[in-house]
């Protein structure tokens, strides 16, 4: 009977121990997923936030596409009252309120260097005098503010009506009024006669055969030795016989 109870007892142990080591590895299953897991798992959560981006502005996006459907137009004004026009018309244009449909107005101007009394002078001149650059949404209440603004004479166009510029024209404009380097101005031309002023050929009478713009000087025939021979001289040297 003893040997039995021994048995049942050594048998009702073991069941234990397994029943203890199933519970264990159980729980061992469901333990808490580690940082990794949890990075991996926030990862798509922070992508969409990081895709949503700032809020959009709608008001700035109703006005930029709305410049994108503006042209450039050129209006006529009085020569010399190119910049008194144009602070007319930005006052005119913000108090018609028509800020959504005319944007910009430019005087065209550029940096020149012109030669006066043999020194090198920076000048602004006007591209084209009497003329102004509108960029504008064409209807019957932007074209009443810009033509009736004091001074504006009329737009170019064929005929009465006003005609904008092509993308090409407009590129043109925009890389000589922006450019950085200002364009000398040249008096000379290509078969005009000169005296060199100063130099080792000061006093010598020739033909200019070429003109450099980019480096500010000529290349002028003179005859030496009965000879026609080129020599390159600074504009500063020439002056028009």
């Amino acid at each position: 009977m003893k040997d039995e109870r021994d048995e049942r007892e050594m048998t009702q142990t073991t069941v234990e121990a397994e029943v203890a080591s199933v519970g264990e590895a159980d729980a061992s299953m469901s333990v808490d997923p580690s940082p990794e897991a949890e990075g991996e798992e926030s990862a798509p959560v922070a992508e969409a936030e990081t895709a949503e981006g700032e809020p959009t502005d709608p008001e700035a996006e109703d006005q930029a596409a709305r410049r994108a459907q503006a042209k450039w137009y050129v209006i006529h004004c009085y020569s010399g009252m190119e910049q008194k026009v144009k602070r007319n018309l930005e006052a005119r244009i913000e108090s018609m309120g028509v800020q959504d449909k005319v944007f910009e107005v430019i005087v065209p101007t550029e940096e020149t260097i012109e030669l006066r009394d043999g020194v090198r002078r920076r000048v602004e001149r006007r591209v084209f005098p009497g003329y102004i650059l509108v960029h504008m949404i064409l209807d019957d209440e932007s074209w009443h503010v810009v033509r009736h603004t004091p001074g504006v004479t009329g737009f170019v166009g064929i005929g009465s009506q006003p005609t904008p510029l092509s993308d090409e024209e407009v590129d043109e404009i925009m890389r000589r009024i922006e450019s950085p380097e200002p364009q000398l101005k040249v008096d000379f031309r290509v078969g005009e006669r000169v005296r060199i002023t100063s130099g080792p050929f000061a006093d010598f009478t020739g033909t200019v055969v070429e003109i450099y713009p980019d480096k500010g000087k000529a290349r002028v025939a003179v005859s030496f030795f009965n000879r026609e021979t080129p020599v390159e001289v600074d504009f500063l040297q020439l002056e028009k016989v």
